[in-house]
């Protein structure tokens, strides 16, 4: 049984959600021609996407900023109040400034305006007011008025900062469609997030090799090789022919199936009791494309082998797992 002053917490949280999802809705009205300018005029940039705002609109800016560069636009933030203290240095004529400002008067930014124009950047204004001095400047102008604030005093940036980032987030997206950017293309600017090593990570990243990598030859006895793996912390050996190309694996689960039938197993040649032709993976491989040969297959380790049929490592499972593939 809920308590009255839960009841209430819930009930002044629904109040938020409802007003901000309704302003959200109303903004698909802002998307129009002017819209489209503005998508365009980003898009056709030849130099950088610069963006600015001031206080709760700046936070938002800078979320949008990093957006733009994690798709692969050249994008910085750029503090309004110090640009006009010598950070407008950063803006060249060949630049797109986005500038994020509810109002469109707030001070630092009516300052700012009139060197921006005469830098020759063009503006692209994201504001509430189409009537402001801001709006007055752009040369493209996205329309993000809200009906209120979800702020009961009506006083705190909420749907309006809410309604900002829906709209830059509106025109990142779009901008990566423009532009065709890929998984692959999103990896590159994030090779150590979880996608970036999906898509980046290579099996000779994280196979175990040299003396991690047990390789005996063919010919070998199984306590030789039982030696091998165990130097090796390993749970198989790889097993090579003379022109050390890779002919079969020696696991721990070989050994023990093994034992059951022949107690002599440790005097017998490993070719004799080895998996011939085993699954391989090469080392140019893709990690995450490893992974599932070894999910697929049902084994926890598959030799690594080169463009020449060459042994040169041992993928594990565990390697997988460390590497945050797993």
């Amino acid at each position: 049984m809920r308590s009255k002053k839960d009841k209430s917490i819930l009930k002044w949280a629904e109040e938020v959600l409802s007003i901000e999802g309704k302003a959200l809705y109303s903004l698909k009205k802002s998307l129009n021609r002017k819209f489209i300018k503005a998508v365009e005029l980003v898009s056709k940039c030849s130099g950088r996407v610069v963006v600015t705002g001031m206080g709760k609109a700046g936070i938002i800016g800078q979320k949008f900023s990093a957006t733009l560069a994690s798709f692969g636009f050249s994008s910085f933030w750029l503090h309004p109040a110090e640009a006009v203290h010598g950070d407008l240095g950063r803006i060249r004529e060949d630049d797109v400034v986005v500038v994020l400002s509810y109002s469109g008067e707030t001070e630092e930014i009516k300052n700012l305006i009139p060197f921006i124009k005469k830098i020759g950047a063009k503006i692209v204004a994201i504001t509430g007011n189409e009537k402001s001095s801001l709006a007055k400047y752009a040369d493209a102008l996205i329309n993000t008025k809200v009906e209120k604030e979800a702020c009961p005093l009506g006083l705190a940036p909420t749907t309006s900062t809410t309604a900002m980032l829906a709209i830059c987030d509106a025109i990142a997206v779009v901008l990566q469609k423009i532009r065709g950017f890929k998984e692959k293309d999103f990896a590159f600017f994030h090779p150590r997030g979880s996608l970036g090593r999906k898509l980046l990570l290579k099996v000779k990243d994280i196979m175990r090799k040299g003396k991690f990598n047990p390789i005996v030859k063919e010919d070998a006895l199984i306590k030789e090789v039982l030696i091998k793996i165990t130097s090796s912390h390993a749970g198989a050996a790889s097993v090579v022919n003379k022109d050390k190309k890779l002919v079969g694996i020696f696991t721990d689960g070989d050994l023990r199936r093994h034992l059951e039938r022949d107690p002599y197993i440790l005097e017998r040649k490993v070719k004799e009791v080895m998996t011939k032709n085993p699954v391989v993976v090469k080392d140019d491989d893709l990690a995450s494309s490893a992974l599932k040969v070894l999910e697929s297959k049902k084994i926890d380790e598959v030799p690594v082998v080169d463009s020449k049929g060459r042994c040169v490592g041992m993928l594990d499972v565990q390697d997988l797992i460390s590497a945050g593939l797993v």
